[in-house]
């Protein structure tokens, strides 16, 4: 069957230019749960001949939804329907082991890596002394090709042998050094999304996130990474398992 005979075909007497109208019908189609996560769509020529359009129209209504966080292109492989992702808070992984667990590829957009003296604020939530080496990581964290997150973590500087170290993980280079946090701290709370973040993430200016403050112990109780992420809130659901007991 045709996408077009599946979700229904473009509204014929609409005033929105055409690619509108498409990115309507696909939106639609995917919030109402005709398109199911992860479900492939078919290649953009094929669309353009199913619902009578050009292949720029298809192309535009695409690249919208993928902007809005919908679809997700996978190079070689084509345009795929998003599929939310859980994290479970009981859990202490590292965002390439939660998408790897996904099937998701994961790369680093990296912003800046310094190394330095840890400032006041880094002193006390890491606990270390005035002058003490620390390492600062910030990077946008992508998930097949979808901008998900912001990351910005200061590392003790015990924790790792340099900069080099620490290529697409943070918790595998902390792991290679026999530093891989034991136990975290986590504090979440909502946030709107600034135009310097928005832009960074490819996302509307004061659209929804989730914003995570981490404090994470090596098994002697010391500290060795602070980090402060920024989530999309379109694309990421935490969870956490309660108990009564």
């Amino acid at each position: 069957m045709s996408l077009a005979k599946q979700i229904g075909a473009i509204d014929a007497q609409g005033r929105a230019p055409l690619y509108h109208r498409l990115q309507d019908r696909l939106r639609g189609a995917i919030e109402n749960h005709q398109l199911k996560p992860l479900e492939a769509l078919p290649p953009e020529r094929d669309l353009a001949a199913d619902f009578a359009v050009s292949r720029i129209t298809v192309r535009k209504a695409l690249d919208g939804l993928v902007g809005e966080g919908l679809l997700t292109r996978r190079q070689g492989a084509g345009t795929f329907v998003a599929g939310r992702v859980e994290k479970q808070f009981a859990k202490l992984t590292s965002f390439s082991e939660d998408m790897a667990a996904r099937g998701r590829v994961v790369r680093s957009e990296w912003l800046t890596k310094a190394e330095g003296s840890v400032t006041p604020d880094e002193s006390l939530t890491l606990g270390l002394s005035p002058g003490t080496r620390v390492y600062r990581f910030a990077r946008v964290r992508y998930a097949d090709d979808l901008a998900m997150a912001l990351e910005y973590s200061t590392i003790a500087g015990y924790g790792l042998p340099g900069l080099d170290a620490v290529d697409t993980s943070l918790y595998a280079a902390l792991e290679a050094a026999g530093n891989r946090p034991v136990r975290a701290l986590q504090r979440l709370r909502a946030v709107l999304f600034s135009a310097e973040q928005a832009q960074l993430l490819g996302i509307e200016v004061g659209a929804p996130g989730l914003f995570i403050e981490r404090r994470a112990f090596l098994e002697d109780a010391r500290t060795v990474e602070m980090t402060h992420s920024w989530y999309r809130g379109d694309a990421y659901d935490f969870v956490a398992e309660l108990n009564a007991s």
